[in-house]
């Protein structure tokens, strides 16, 4: 599983540890990700993995619905667009059912 956040798109970074005497050694930031439930008025509970910074910008947004329904297709990774569409087509069927 990639180091990646779907959502906001942050991953990996790379640095250096500096000591006292400057010296340098690689070292790696990573972006904090965490296993959260999203609850869809749609779809229901579903589990994502995504960064802290995506949690503040859903709730920011109104929900994953909202979220999903606002921002364009590219600006989303290939896995938020299935679930895009996802919440797309079952947002259909319960309005024409």
């Amino acid at each position: 599983m990639a180091r990646r956040c779907p959502i906001t798109g942050k991953g990996v970074q790379v640095g250096h540890n500096v000591s006292h005497s400057n010296r340098k050694t690689k070292r790696r930031f990573l972006p904090n990700l965490q296993t959260i439930s999203v609850l869809s008025d749609v779809l229901g509970s579903m589990r994502l993995r995504i960064s802290a910074a995506a949690v503040r910008t859903i709730e920011h947004k109104g929900g994953i619905d909202d979220f999903l329904k606002n921002t364009p297709d590219r600006d989303l990774s290939p896995e938020i667009l299935r679930l895009k569409k996802r919440v797309a087509n079952a947002a259909a069927k319960k309005a024409a059912g």
